[in-house]
This record gives structure tokens, C-alpha cells and sequence, in this order.
């Protein structure tokens, strides 16, 4: 794949999620995302930072949380979803679907990858389907379970993953997991909901890790 390629894929799902939002209830902003402690509103202001958060922001972030990057990246949220209301939001996130910067350290699938999980931890609390994009979601999915940001190395090991709606697998078993993209990219980033998808004999074994 190209970063052209990358970056068009991100772009469309931005504006793809964007949609989404618009469609929700009032009382739907208020809903428990899979993101433990965010609602839907915050997950949104979440995703807006991707390529608005500053260096100077992350790092005073940091020192504020005492070194711990979750509650860094928590806090930003909820302070940029007090600060604006979900219309506001969604109008940013459609704004600058298309904008090539990227939060400090991330790289070119980071973006991608935040957006497609983002996405499902929003859609499956809702009670809604949306669905994972087959090359852009193998993409995601690959450099998810290569990076060591997201812990994917140490929670999938000794299981080979087979997606059954896209010719990809990866991992060297000897247990072995199948299910939709959706499904093991949720569990590929640590939640749980995406167990439920899942069939083969490294389900009770995944299911320790969580």
C-alpha cells in the first residue's frame, strides 16, 4: 500500500464515522462507549484530536497524568467534549477528514486504525453495525498486531487469528481464533466485546488476557 492509499482510506472513514454521528439521538451522546469511563461524546472529541493535538499539549498532558498515557489521552477528551458540543464536533471531524497530520508519535496507519476501532467502540454499545472496510480494516489490523503500542504482541501470543469475511491470518498458533475483522481488531486492542464474534480454541485462552 502507498501513503496516498493510507490516506485516502483514512479520509473516508472519517467522513464515513462523521455520517454516522449525525444520524444519533440526543440521548445517544450520553451512552457508555467500549472505551471504559467515555461516553460517545467523548470518544468523538477523541477522534478530532488525532490531527489536532499539539506536542506542547501531549506533553503537559503527560506531566499532568503523572506518566501515565491512558489518562493522558482520557483527560484530553473529556476537556475538548466539555468544550464543544457533539455538532461542533462532528463538523470538525468532517472538516479536516482529509489533514496528513497525525498526533505526536503516531504513524501513517495509527489514524486509520484509531478511526475504524473508534468506530465500533461507538457502534456496538449503540446497538448499531458499522462495517469494517476489507483492505483498509487487514491494513489496520496488521499493523495493530505488529506495533507495540497496543499491546497486541503479548495479548495474541501463541494464537493464530483468521478473519472468515477476508482471505488474512496471522499469528503461529498453536491455538487458533476466526472470526470477522471487526471482531479481532476489538480483541487485537483489548476489548473484550469482541470475544462475542469469535469461535476456535484460542477463545478461552484469549479470554485470560483481558
Amino acid at each position: 500500500m502507498t501513503s496516498d492509499e493510507i490516506q485516502l482510506w483514512t479520509q473516508a472513514e472519517r467522513l464515513e464515522l462523521a455520517d454516522f454521528f449525525d444520524d444519533l439521538e440526543d440521548h445517544e451522546w450520553a451512552v457508555p462507549s467500549l472505551c471504559g469511563g467515555w461516553t460517545v461524546h467523548e470518544v468523538l472529541a477523541h477522534v478530532t484530536l488525532s490531527n489536532r493535538v499539539t506536542l506542547g499539549q501531549t506533553l503537559l498532558g503527560v506531566l499532568r497524568a503523572r506518566g501515565d498515557w491512558n489518562r493522558m489521552t482520557a483527560d484530553l477528551a473529556r476537556e475538548r467534549a466539555a468544550r464543544f458540543t457533539p455538532a461542533e464536533l462532528v463538523a470538525q471531524l468532517r472538516e479536516s477528514a482529509g489533514s496528513t497530520r497525525r498526533a505526536p508519535g503516531a504513524g501513517p496507519l495509527d489514524p486509520l486504525a484509531d478511526t475504524i476501532i473508534h468506530g465500533q467502540d461507538i457502534a456496538r454499545p449503540l446497538g448499531r453495525v458499522r462495517q469494517v472496510p476489507t483492505k483498509p480494516g487487514v491494513a489496520a489490523l496488521d499493523h495493530i498486531i505488529g506495533s507495540r503500542f497496543y499491546g497486541a504482541r503479548q495479548r495474541l501470543r501463541g494464537i493464530r487469528l483468521t478473519a472468515v469475511d477476508a482471505d488474512w491470518s496471522a499469528g503461529d498458533g498453536p491455538d487458533e481464533v476466526r472470526g470477522p475483522l471487526s471482531d479481532l481488531l476489538l480483541v487485537s486492542t483489548g476489548r473484550v466485546a469482541g470475544l462475542s464474534g469469535l469461535a476456535g480454541s484460542g477463545v478461552a485462552r484469549l479470554t485470560t488476557t483481558f
